[in-house]
């Protein structure tokens, strides 16, 4: 699963007797080595967290409504217009 020529990291953990005896047995059930159990482990919990924070997961109905009100036309915003017009006429910011 993992090459062993691209391991170069070394990471060290202190955990108390139980919780490694229980690693210890999960890894003799799957087969695995120690090592490569704890790291395909914190590797997959790894996986799990970053999803969980690249994405957004609403209810269906909420996503359809939020679709919905995006397709909906938009109220003109006068002050939004006349800021556009002060700016063109004025730019603060001149591009490089």
């Amino acid at each position: 699963m993992y090459d062993m020529a691209s391991r170069t990291e070394r990471l060290e953990a202190r955990i108390d007797p139980d919780s490694a005896e229980r690693i210890r047995y999960a890894s003799a059930l799957e087969h695995m080595s120690l090592s490569g159990f704890v790291v395909a482990a914190a590797a997959e919990k790894a996986e799990r967290v970053i999803a969980e924070h690249a994405y957004t997961l609403v209810p269906s109905d909420y996503f359809d409504r939020l679709l919905e009100i995006l397709d909906q036309p938009s109220e003109p915003m006068p002050e939004l217009g006349a800021a556009v017009d002060r700016e063109r006429k004025q730019p603060r910011f001149r591009r490089a």
